[in-house]
Formats: structure tokens, sequence, C-alpha cells
């Protein structure tokens, strides 16, 4: 088949990794400071990029706590809307939001772990959630690798970053830098898309 290059700058002082059965031509120029990458794409393409120093939570996990074999990022709208509800479906797959204080969970104080809705990975402990006022469940923390980020620009002038499961690429809501100890952050989280498991 056909060979085409892809070249990518990146400035000096990041630090990239790549993973891809590609191959994979990398070079220096000292003279503009730029790392050019030349990818040759075959038929099946496998890449991911990491900037070092970024939140562990804003990319694919190494490892991902509670991860079943099942290929979630594969399935349809069709087949997903066979497992889920209506608003579920809205807010999970197709990023949208529930209305303050009608959530089933913005004001539950039982103890357990929040799993995603789509595919039951653990996402958050009820130990890390607290009371934000705002009329979403929030929680300062989530578990592990199993929550990622990343900048959702939706709306014009007022970039934020959405918060996604790590294994199904569920919407969950966003993260916000105005939360408690010891982490400072407030993941701001839709019920729709958490199933409380309790503690036994």
């Amino acid at each position: 088949m056909a060979l085409s290059s892809l070249q990518i700058q990146i400035p000096k002082t990041s630090y990239y990794y790549i993973s891809s059965k590609t191959q994979l031509q990398f070079s220096f120029n000292s003279n503009s400071n730029f790392f050019v990458f030349a990818l040759r794409k075959s038929k099946r393409v496998s890449l991911s990029v990491r900037v070092m120093g970024s939140s562990a939570s804003s990319q694919k996990p190494d490892s991902i706590q509670g991860a079943g074999s099942i290929d979630y990022k594969s399935l349809s709208d069709e087949e997903w809307k066979k497992q889920l509800t209506g608003e579920q479906f809205y807010i999970t797959r197709q990023k949208g939001t529930e209305r303050a204080f009608t959530g089933e969970y913005w004001n539950t104080k039982n103890p357990g772990t929040y799993n995603c809705i789509c595919c039951d990975t653990p996402l958050f402990e009820s130990t890390t959630k607290f009371d934000s006022g705002t009329g979403w469940p929030s929680y300062y923390q989530p578990i592990g690798n199993n929550v990622k980020s990343k900048l959702d620009l939706s709306i014009i002038f007022m970039p934020r970053q959405e918060v996604l499961c790590a294994v199904c690429d569920a919407h969950l809501g966003h993260v916000f830098d105005d939360g408690p100890p010891p982490t400072g952050k407030r993941y701001c989280i839709n019920s729709a898309s958490l199933k409380l498991k309790p503690k036994q």
C-alpha cells in the first residue's frame, strides 16, 4: 500500500513517549530546537502521545484498576442505547449535563464506591466526596488512573477540563481547581454517569 508521512514539530522542552506499530523516524534539528517525527502508516496503527509533567488523570493510564477485557470504546451508539437509559446515554455518550440538584447522588452520603454507569469501572470513593454547594456530586480525588481529563472548548471564552472514564470514554463532568485539600480539585460529576456500590 502507499506510504504517507506526517511531520510533527515539538518544542525541545517537552518530552513525549510514542508507542506504535508504525515505522518511526526520529530526528532533532539543533538549529530550530525542534524534534521532527516522520511516521509511516500501516494498516493497523496504535499511537499514543503523553506530555511529561501533565496531570496523570489527563492521559491514558498505564494501569486501570478494575478494568475488564471488553473493548467498550468500540461499541456503537446503538449498542450503548440498549444498555443505558435515555438520560444516561445523553450525558455519558453525548456529553450532556443534568440539572443541578436533580441527580440521584448530589446529596448522597452513603459509604461505598461510585462506578462508571457504562462499564462499571470504579471511579470515586465516597470518602473523597464533599458538599460543594453546586448541586452535583463532587469529589476531590478519583481512584487511581481510572479517570482522565481533556480540554473542553465547547463554550466560547470558557475553557474547561472535561472528565471522562479512562476505560470507556464516558463523559462524567468537569474538574476545577477550587476543591478542598489535599488535592485542591473539584471533580464535578453527573449522577447519571455513576452507579454507587454500597460498602459491604
